[in-house]
């Protein structure tokens, strides 16, 4: 298990870290078909100083690119060099997904729906167990970047669960556009941290198979404001002040395709809209059916299906409620 020693040595995967040493340790679980080996790279930045351990992870999903360049910016410009404690960054944990540009596991799983895993169990549970046994327990504070699934844009925002006053302080803290009041998903990596008692923020935005330079800004800005607040953020870096405090959202509702055929989204995800506001076109493929979608309420859209194509029925505007909805109607979109 890993293990920060009275001297303060960090040991991780079998390997040792000194205070102000660099590190970057390959997490390897299984092989490809060819028996080629596939490994998580591990990057581990360490201050001489003591201080927190902050864990940073993308790419749990696959196909989640926004996740993985927020992280790899963060790299890329010394960002995870603390000025005390101790930062891990994984930008992809789904390597095999990341391969092939797919959301799940090789199994077909979605590994956000098998943790904390079974040392026995499919690879997706495999792989899950391993990471919760060798590399969570380190940590004392968890960032997770993601971002909407299909074709499916999200606003950024942070997802906290109602009542989770620690989760809204770093929300508020981290800063972005929206956070959303949403309850954790059975046997997900947030549920996990939780569970195991680590302070965790899960940041979506954008969607997947695409990468987006609003949003990888928004997550990196509010990974500094966090690490500054932890006094971990080097001095020479410096990030702009938010411009408005976060719209903390409780309740939404998803708008529905009322028939099939080409949509034309007139608005962008994240305006403010009013009751009855023109916000999208559904057409036929041949310039004889027209019919104008209107907003259905006042509220934020923060989320906007970009698919050309939609069938009745489909999900196209997820827009904030200032009242509490019916059961069906709150449903957030699971990640």
């Amino acid at each position: 298990m890993p293990q920060i020693d009275k001297h303060n040595v960090l040991e991780i995967l079998g390997k040792k870290v000194e205070p102000g040493k660099s590190a970057t340790i390959n997490f390897n679980m299984a092989k490809l078909y060819t028996t080629t080996s596939v490994e998580v790279p591990v990057i581990i930045e360490r201050s001489k100083k003591p201080g927190p351990v902050v864990l940073l992870t993308a790419g749990i999903h696959g196909d989640e690119i926004n996740g993985v360049e927020i992280v790899r910016q963060i790299i890329s410009k010394g960002i995870n060099k603390p000025q005390k404690g101790t930062i891990i960054c994984i930008p992809v944990v789904n390597i095999f997904g990341f391969l092939n540009l797919t959301r799940e596991f090789p199994d077909g799983r979605d590994l956000n729906r098998v943790f904390p895993g079974t040392k026995h169990g499919s690879l997706a549970s495999r792989f899950a167990y391993q990471f919760v046994k060798k590399i969570l327990p380190i940590a004392d504070f968890c960032l997770d970047f993601h971002t909407g699934g299909a074709s499916r844009f999200n606003a950024p925002q942070i997802r906290v669960k109602k009542g989770d006053e620690q989760s809204l302080k770093y929300a508020s803290i981290f800063n972005a556009p929206f956070t959303i009041n949403s309850k954790t998903i059975t046997k997900s990596y947030r549920e996990t941290c939780s569970k195991l008692g680590i302070p965790v923020l899960l940041f979506e935005g954008g969607k997947s198979s695409d990468s987006n330079k609003e949003i990888a800004r928004h997550g990196v800005d509010g990974a500094m404001r966090i690490l500054s607040h932890l006094d971990m953020l080097s001095s020479k870096f410096d990030y702009p002040d938010p411009v408005t405090k976060t719209v903390i959202i409780d309740n939404s509702f998803w708008m529905r395709a009322k028939y099939s055929g080409l949509l034309h989204v007139k608005i962008q995800c994240g305006k403010h809209v009013e009751k009855g506001e023109y916000i999208a076109t559904i057409t036929d493929p041949y310039g004889k059916f027209r019919h104008k979608i209107k907003a259905a309420n006042k509220g934020y859209v923060i989320n906007v299906n970009e698919s050309p194509i939609v069938y009745q029925g489909d999900a196209v505007f997820h827009i904030s409620l200032p009242q509490k909805p019916n059961e069906e109607d709150s449903a957030q979109e699971e990640i």
